[in-house]
């Protein structure tokens, strides 16, 4: 996964979890594409600091989703859901299909 995308969808789950001061670095280097040394003349630290901070704030992301497992899933329903899509598109096909659909649909639901 593109880490952009990665970054963007850990935030999404565990951003709240931030500090206020974290989550508005983070959205304004990450997210909002603001550079280091931009982000420090605007919070009135060091560059280095603004780096150690996202760099701190992008591990602590990681490990919510090491022990949480929520963006994993996500993104693993999500693609159960889209597989439950494809095979309904050719429902009339065979019963076999339908079989197929109420398993995923059935997993779907013990996850959530």
């Amino acid at each position: 996964m593109e880490k952009f995308v990665e970054q963007t969808l850990l935030y999404d789950f565990y951003g709240e979890l931030l500090t206020q001061h974290q989550r508005e670095v983070f959205e304004d280097v990450v997210l909002g594409d603001l550079g280091y040394s931009e982000a420090a003349a605007d919070y009135g630290v060091s560059r280095q600091g603004i780096h150690d901070l996202v760099k701190r704030v992008d591990r602590q992301l990681q490990e919510y989703e090491a022990k949480l497992h929520l963006v994993g899933r996500f993104l693993e329903i999500r693609k159960q859901v889209s597989e439950v899509r494809e095979l309904a598109s050719g429902l009339t096909q065979s019963e076999k299909e339908a079989g197929q659909i109420c398993g995923i649909c059935d997993t779907i639901l013990n996850e959530l």
